[in-house]
């Protein structure tokens, strides 16, 4: 496997002293790039005749490669390592959200309206005609994001504590992008039944639900369960953020190699959450053959370990991955590390189309492929083409949300993968740029457009 590019999730700043004499701060720079690191800033800090301090920030590719530069410059004669800087701890550190007031209580006439007495006429207003908690609360702009902690990234079943800074990432991504108010809840429960009756407990603070990080197939269930039964929109992002950013990249993809999503096999790597997800919006779009993968093979309908959701996409074809990419047209890989080799890829048909997006470390390095593929997607935001969801849910809620839709729909999510397709020019389209930028403003925006006029044409939008 080739090696990871550094980037700034394994950032660290170290402080050193450095004798002030010509040709030592080189000395030390010199020790990191041999070390493979990449330079950030490279800040003064002190400086005295004899010596100065300097934060030397670097990317390093792992948290061993880190180390590994870090030691290359310890053992530097007459440098001083004062201290090492993890950014990513750094920037956790305290958490990364904060709840703020919108107006300011700066007299007793402002604390009598929004709080006792006058905040009483409000909770009998909406006591008479519930509706009125849309317009008077917090509840027209509020996602609650709900996890048990049991598949957090790809990492596992690491538990509701640990999921906490990926649903505090997650509530900063919902405000910088479609500016809603979520907020992160991790249940300290992994059953089904539980989980539902939580949510369902603290729905009315909240417009919508965003399900994260929770194991499939009890992801499936849930969402059903809280469909039913709640009248707010509930999106598991794993499975459709997913799904919908996937397919607004295969759209451009496909025209950039001259063919139809009709005509295309595609095959699927990883029959989880997002695995499932993916194949049922393709399918939706008109994808006609689907083969999918799990850990054992192609989901063949000779096996008799299917789950329900696997059930949907057993084909008559049975062997490995690599058999099933054997004149395939495009991978979307939805699994693990380093499953895909070049041979593999090198058996498909022509002009290739490979989405590995196994996070941290994708299904194959793209580097590996270079000139194998027609187009490479991955997860990462250091290869061009990140398939990323943030492109997909806070326009979606954002749309849900500012038309008080009952549900999200399968045509609300062919609809934004369409709205994102199209934001990318056909001058401007290229194997390197099928998809937008996360920070692309266009994308919240066009996204929540197309929700709400996917949701009024279907008549659940209520505003």
């Amino acid at each position: 496997m080739a090696d990871l590019t550094p980037n700034s999730s394994f950032s660290v700043t170290i402080r050193v002293e450095i004798p002030n004499r010509i040709g030592m701060l080189a000395t030390v720079t010199k020790a990191i790039a041999t070390s493979g690191g990449n330079f950030g800033l490279i800040d003064l800090i002190e400086q005295t005749r004899g010596i100065s301090i300097r934060d030397i920030t670097v990317d390093a590719a792992s948290t061993e490669h880190a180390e590994t530069i870090v030691q290359a410059v310890k053992a530097l004669p007459d440098i001083k390592v004062l201290n090492v800087y993890d950014r990513t701890f750094n920037l956790h550190r305290g958490g990364k959200i904060s709840i703020a007031s919108r107006i300011p209580l700066k007299s007793v006439s402002d604390l009598a309206m929004a709080y006792t007495p006058g905040v009483g006429r409000i909770c009998n207003a909406i006591a008479q005609n519930p509706e009125e908690v849309h317009n008077l609360t917090i509840k027209q702009n509020t996602v609650a994001i709900v996890t048990d902690g049991s598949a957090v990234l790809g990492l596992g079943n690491l538990g509701p504590a640990a999921a906490l800074p990926v649903m505090e990432g997650k509530a900063m991504l919902f405000k910088e992008f479609a500016g809603i108010d979520a907020f992160p809840i991790c249940l300290a429960t992994q059953d089904t039944d539980k989980i539902v009756e939580a949510v369902k407990n603290i729905a009315p603070v909240f417009g919508g639900v965003n399900l994260e990080d929770i194991a499939a197939p009890r992801c499936f269930e849930i969402e059903a369960k809280l469909r039913q039964e709640l009248d707010i929109p509930v999106f598991h992002d794993d499975q459709h953020g997913t799904a919908i950013v996937t397919l607004a990249a295969l759209l451009n993809a496909l025209k950039l190699v001259h063919k139809s999503i009709a005509d295309v096999r595609i095959v699927v790597n990883g029959a989880g959450a997002a695995g499932v997800a993916c194949a049922r919006l393709l399918r939706k779009a008109g994808a006609e053959k689907i083969w999918m993968c799990d850990s054992k093979g192609i989901l063949s309908v000779n096996r008799t370990d299917l789950t329900e959701e696997k059930r949907e996409f057993a084909v008559k074809a049975q062997g490995t991955l690599a058999g099933a990419l054997q004149g395939a047209d495009v991978f979307v890989g939805v699994s693990v590390p380093g499953v895909l080799t070049p041979e593999m890829v090198r058996s498909m048909a022509k002009d290739p189309i490979v989405f590995a997006m196994a996070n941290p470390i994708p299904e194959i390095q793209p580097e590996l492929v270079k000139d194998d593929v027609a187009v490479m997607a991955t997860g990462r935001s250091d290869y061009p083409n990140q398939i990323n969801n943030v492109l997909a849910f806070p326009g979606v809620f954002r749309g849900a949300l500012d038309c008080r839709a009952a549900t999200i729909t399968t045509s609300m999510y062919l609809e934004a993968a369409t709205a994102i397709a199209s934001l990318i020019n056909p001058s401007d389209l290229d194997k390197e740029h099928i998809i937008p930028s996360v920070f692309d403003e266009r994308v919240a925006t066009a996204v929540a457009g197309a929700v709400q006029r996917a949701a009024r044409q279907e008549g659940i939008a209520r505003s």
